[in-house]
């Protein structure tokens, strides 16, 4: 008898299985249809060695102390500040765009207080912000909506920027000074040891058991517990009634080079003249060394396959509407994460929700919730030092 049946090993569901098994004691049975834990943060060695992020780069920025100091537990960090380069008129670019930007752009040598004049003098004031393209356009001008985000919106989302919420464009930022970091927020940062092997020391306690490649339909009438956590599509599982909720998939092409660095940064987006929209060097990401290879991953949005990003749209919003009242009129489920609130969180929002659903379940506050995490940490560095002596042994071995 498991006390919580949980769909989904992601991000939700996998923090959910490791509160409610560690911190109140109860018996999970965590159930996932992919072959592995992790959802879309998983990743894994390929066949050069190298560490790649099999659903494409996932880099973690919070400004929530309690939500770093949570993951914490579970892996030491690498420090890493994102930096991100656009292809845009032959030259790589700082994006978001700031004052190098502009500078390299247009051969200018302008300051801070003279960019953001120029920024004055080029946009185009509207009445209202509702679009994607109102919330640019009215910021820095027509000539560099066209340039950088126009059509690398178009193929992320199939859809003109003028036909999406504001909020899509409005997370990029334009700056006045040289700040080039994509994120500014406090924590920023990789786990040492890659997310699969964070997710691994979340769900190592007695209390969880692991299913994977299960659709829990297959089992949820063959096992007995007492509630279910669900954190798939929600429209999915009310059985498509009204309809299927919009979503932006992705193809993830990989690439593996003979040498040892293939491009300037970490990320490379192209906005205009390629089909795919920002190719990964994961090396840059996890700080892996190998002096011979390279692996990248070119992603291509497409509108079928697995889902990622939420439509922002008006209509969408309101369909949700329709399944999260199903959702509510369901108390014996609960529905939580990306998938299952038609949201397009980052992953520390995701880890944030979480933590809040398991202090509603244990009637605490969520800083009471997550305090019980320090003597993991100790166990989980621990095990890493084991961990890495062996494997540095192993690794001498072959050298032998």
């Amino acid at each position: 008898m498991f006390d919580y049946l949980i769909v989904g090993a992601g991000y939700a569901g996998s923090v959910l299985a490791e509160r409610l098994a560690r911190g109140s004691g109860k018996k999970v049975l965590l159930v996932d249809r992919r072959p592995h834990i992790g959802g879309n943060a998983y990743d894994c060695y390929d066949d050069a060695g190298i560490l790649i992020h099999k659903y494409g780069p996932h880099i973690f920025h919070t400004n929530s102390r309690e939500v770093f100091e949570y993951l914490s537990g579970f892996t030491e960090w690498r420090p890493y500040e994102h930096r991100v380069l656009a292809s845009v008129d032959g030259q790589l670019v700082p994006i978001p765009i700031n004052l190098d930007t502009i500078n390299q752009l247009y051969g200018l040598k302008l300051n801070s207080m003279e960019v953001e004049s120029f920024f004055a003098t080029m946009a185009e004031p509207r009445e209202a912000i509702r679009t994607s393209e109102d919330v640019v356009v009215s910021r820095v001008g027509r000539e560099l909506y066209e340039k950088f985000f126009r059509g690398y919106t178009r193929k992320q989302w199939g859809l003109d920027p003028s036909q999406l919420d504001a909020m899509v464009t409005s997370r990029v930022p334009v700056r006045i000074n040289r700040d080039d970091r994509y994120f500014t927020d406090t924590y920023q940062a990789m786990p040492q040891r890659g997310y699969t092997r964070m997710f691994e020391n979340m769900l190592d306690h007695p209390n969880i058991k692991i299913l994977l490649n299960c659709d829990y339909r297959e089992i949820k009438d063959e096992v007995a517990y007492d509630k279910l956590i669900f954190t798939g599509p929600v429209d999915e599982y009310f059985g498509h009634r009204y309809g299927k909720l919009p979503y932006r998939s992705l193809r993830f092409d990989f690439r593996t080079v003979n040498q040892e660095w293939a491009q300037p940064v970490a990320v490379v987006n192209y906005p205009n003249e390629h089909l795919y929209t920002r190719v990964t060097e994961f090396k840059r990401l996890t700080g892996q060394e190998h002096p011979t290879k390279s692996t990248l991953v070119y992603e291509v949005p497409q509108a079928e396959g697995d889902p990622y990003y939420p439509v922002p749209r008006t209509e969408n919003a309101e369909l949700y509407k329709k399944y999260q009242a199903l959702a509510e009129a369901t108390p014996d489920v609960l529905f939580v994460g990306r998938l299952a609130t038609y949201k397009y969180y980052n992953m520390d929002q995701v880890v944030g929700q979480a933590l809040s659903v398991y202090a509603r379940l244990a009637g605490q506050k969520r800083s009471e919730a997550t305090r019980a995490t320090l003597s993991v940490s100790r166990n989980v560095r621990r095990r890493e030092d084991v961990v890495e002596v062996a494997e540095r042994a192993q690794a001498a071995g072959r050298g032998a």
